[in-house]
């Protein structure tokens, strides 16, 4: 079916008809709806027989099967990778989608190119994501279309996005007192206790919301990391040092009726004054950002001139990595303690280390005194 589209004037908000012309015609099951932008009606329907013929012949065997919106095609590898994803990176596809569906959801599968991925990744820049986000959500894309046997055609010619690897800080020694001076005085007391073992264990976020008694070993002064976001970060050993431990032998007295399925940080709700009335044990806490933004902002000082530690949670880790390599510590202890597997541990440590300015000055000015060589 030919028609023109109509459309409203910006200016005389009065209704035009579009000049060009576009079909709309159903093709096995799917519906398709493009302008042809010509204004020749003949040539018009010329498009549109030469439209179902490319979809009936296919392209080089690439589009012989049943050709599907890359919403419905999206929707359905969601649907198989929902079994074998982590709840984590399932949120992460699924906010991925949410990026990609406004671009190409209405586009057939098989018609995505190049040259739209490029326009996307235009668009997305000129929305302020990161180049990380929309490698991450490119990355969503060319799994569909992987699925689909069309990404293979599509990957000579799309680029990835160049990243920085020295995305996040560690904390100076200043910003972690004030920090922790500010979580002991949150409403939430579990930020406190949660605070002082990220930054002792290195253990991510959601390694710390999800963590149960079951995975603690106060008597072995030990704790076992659950399902992490990576295979090497699922399971691994971390020992607990004399803050981490006081801090979680202290926090476990608020539960002496504890069970071992129950959350380490779980779910509570406060009152007026700050009093806790009530505590679901089988629900965790979450990701504590109310309490940890507050508690951010309770760390400037008006009348000292100085401002508010502006930091993410995630660099927490990258202080605790950050410390281990000042103190020494080699990159086989690291990727353990981290969780990295052995194939990124020296991209890892350069993207998670950041040794101060003075640890590197001292490490320099030790070579002004060398030790005499016995021979």
């Amino acid at each position: 079916m030919l028609f023109r589209q109509t459309y409203r004037d910006k200016e005389t908000d009065k209704l035009r008809c579009s000049k060009f012309w576009s079909y709309e015609f159903t093709f096995r099951g799917s519906r398709i709806r493009e302008t042809t932008g010509l204004i020749s009606k003949t040539a018009a329907r010329d498009a549109e027989r030469t439209r179902r013929q490319k979809l009936a012949e296919g392209s080089s065997g690439l589009r012989r099967a049943k050709p599907k919106l890359f919403r419905q095609a999206a929707s359905e590898w969601l649907a198989l990778k929902r079994g074998s994803l982590a709840p984590s990176s399932l949120r992460i596809e699924k906010n991925n989608l949410e990026h990609l569906f406004p671009f190409f959801g209405g586009m057939l599968a098989s018609d995505v190119e190049a040259s739209d991925v490029a326009l996307y990744q235009e668009r997305r820049a000129k929305e302020k994501a990161s180049n990380g986000t929309i490698n991450l959500e490119v990355a969503t894309l060319r799994a569909v279309l992987r699925r689909s046997g069309l990404w293979a055609r599509l990957q000579p010619e799309v680029r990835m996005l160049p990243e920085r690897d020295d995305v996040g800080r560690a904390l100076s020694a200043d910003e972690e007192f004030r920090l922790l001076q500010a979580a002991s005085q949150s409403r939430s007391r579990s930020l406190f206790p949660a605070l002082l073992l990220a930054l002792n264990t290195g253990l991510r976020r959601g390694e710390l919301s999800t963590l149960r008694w079951d995975q603690v070993d106060l008597e072995g002064r030990r704790l076992t990391v659950g399902k992490s976001k990576t295979k090497a970060g699922s399971g691994r050993k971390v020992p607990l040092n004399d803050r981490a431990f006081s801090a979680l032998s202290a926090w476990a007295k608020n539960f002496p009726f504890r069970r071992p399925e129950h959350f380490v940080f779980p779910s509570e709700k406060y009152g007026e004054g700050g009093a806790v009335y009530d505590v679901d044990p089988e629900q965790s806490t979450g990701t504590f950002k109310e309490s940890w933004e507050a508690a951010k902002r309770r760390t400037a000082d008006a009348e000292k001139g100085i401002s508010a530690v502006s930091c993410r949670w995630h660099d927490l880790r990258h202080t605790f990595c950050t410390r281990l390599l000042e103190h020494g510590q080699g990159l086989p202890i690291l990727a353990a303690l981290m969780g990295w597997s052995a194939g990124t541990t020296v991209r890892m440590a350069k993207r998670y280390g950041h040794i101060s300015s003075d640890v590197l000055s001292a490490a320099v000015a030790s070579l002004d005194h060398p030790k005499t060589a016995r021979i």
